[in-house]
């Protein structure tokens, strides 16, 4: 009937739009459900509450999407102490648990850094032979040198801390790429017997055996910056010696100043001499009543030094002053460049070096190294006021940050501000651009390539 009246072709049309008709409504009624069972049905479950719920969770409001007000109400936490994501508020001491008790050594038994060698230099040889492809020089009076620091494996014990101990640790990582040194931060705590001072001596021992590589071993303390990004260490000076440290022959050996030298920055080369010398130096640090009991001594024996418990660099003077003879001719106390700088009488001076000097010296006139002794910012007291402290650690990391800074045509505001500004304009020939003090390319970094006649 239908066909015969409205014709086979049309019948066909109307057929074709019925069934896609038929589709769409099947389509929109699915994509209502999956709505309704994902966003939420209304709270009495009626067609005009679902209608609102959808329409409040899907408009925009100000360009930003809401988010489903049901999804949000099942992830916000029942008790806010519980569950905060509020970092500002959350205790940290939460996560900071000790999965097991420290093991409390045994008193009877003498204190060791590890089995005794005694053929160190016999066995490096060896290695050094049969790895040709690891120099322990990587050209003439160039040494392989592995920077080591590091700080506590915890957090620091103030809000800021941490991000002074991450300004440090930038510092050196600028100085050590520009001068072709590898660099070992450590966070882990090998021996709890060796806690505080004496928590550098297990590490360089056990870096000294890994990397046989390594001539020299530079230990820096966390709380000291180099601030001469141009000052290239005199090695081969130290060709003849073992342990380099800032100090003073005759405050060491003649007046046994306890701060004739300082051991926060300090050049051990990888030899059996320094092994010895770290077994030597070692017994003094285990914590309790040996460290206690060696603080007497070495309070009692050393000028100027307060009561307190045993410290590495007291120990350090103590065992030169009373065995010269068997270590004094290797180690040689530096004081021609400051290896360590006294924060102290260095900082206030920056702009006076900055008018008058340029950096490259290491000494007084521009120094390699400030060392922020007794601020400790990591810590909750330091020996000073936090603010004068902190004023001066940020001063002295845009000094050396300065440096850095202008091989890239910037510099900071001034040296107490985060802030930087462009010193130089940009070139279409950004490789004829030379920065002031040569440290884009410089010199010491540059690698000898050995020519062949054919």
């Amino acid at each position: 009937m239908l066909e015969w009246c409205l014709g086979a072709r049309r019948l066909r049309q109307i057929q074709r739009t019925a069934c896609r008709s038929t589709l769409w409504f099947l389509s929109l009624l699915l994509t209502f459900v999956v709505l309704r069972g994902t966003i939420g049905a209304g709270k009495f479950g009626t067609p005009e509450q679902d209608f609102n719920e959808i329409r409040e969770h899907l408009i925009h409001s100000r360009g930003r999407r809401v988010e489903p007000r049901r999804v949000l109400e099942e992830v916000q936490p029942d008790s806010e102490s519980d569950q905060s994501n509020n970092y500002a508020t959350f205790d940290i001491s939460k996560i900071l648990v000790d999965d097991e008790p420290e093991e409390k050594p045994d008193p009877n038994k003498p204190y060791s850094l590890g089995p005794k060698i005694s053929d160190w230099d016999q066995q490096r040889a060896e290695w050094l032979k049969n790895n040709p492809e690891f120099p322990n020089f990587i050209r003439p009076n160039k040494p392989r040198v592995l920077l080591v620091t590091g700080s506590s494996p915890k957090p620091c014990e103030n809000p800021v801390g941490d991000h002074y101990l991450l300004k440090s640790i930038k510092n050196k990582i600028d100085y050590c790429r520009l001068h072709g040194i590898e660099i070992f931060y450590n966070m882990a705590l090998l021996d709890a017997e060796m806690a505080g001072f004496w928590a550098k001596l297990p590490l360089i021992r056990k870096l000294l055996l890994s990397h046989p590589e390594i001539e020299f071993l530079w230990w820096m303390d966390s709380d000291a910056m180099f601030t001469d990004m141009a000052f290239e260490v005199p090695w081969e000076r130290y060709k003849d010696h073992n342990f380099v440290m800032h100090g003073w022959n005759e405050m060491v050996y003649d007046d046994k100043n306890w701060i004739g030298l300082n051991t926060g920055s300090f050049l051990l080369r990888n030899s059996q001499w320094s092994l010895d010398i770290l077994d030597a130096w070692a017994p003094m640090g285990p914590k309790g009543k040996i460290r206690d009991e060696a603080g007497k001594v070495l309070t009692r024996e050393l000028k100027g030094r307060p009561v307190f418990e045993a410290d590495d660099q007291s120990a350090m003077v103590y065992l030169l002053m009373k065995e010269r003879d068997k270590w004094g001719n290797k180690v040689y106390l530096e004081s021609a460049y400051y290896l360590h700088g006294y924060w102290g009488i260095l900082v206030d001076r920056y702009e006076e070096m900055m008018e008058n000097y340029h950096p490259g010296l290491g000494d007084h006139r521009w120094p390699l190294v400030t060392h922020f002794v007794g601020c400790k910012p990591c810590g909750k007291f330091g020996d000073y006021p936090v603010e004068r402290c902190l004023r001066q650690m940020d001063r002295a990391y845009n000094f050396g940050d300065n440096q850095i800074l202008q091989i890239y045509g910037f510099t900071h505001k001034s040296l107490g501000s985060r802030r930087v500004k462009r010193v130089r304009n940009e070139t279409n020939n950004p490789l004829d651009v030379k920065d002031e003090l040569g440290l884009l390319h410089p010199a010491f970094k540059a690698v000898k390539i050995s020519s062949t006649v054919s």
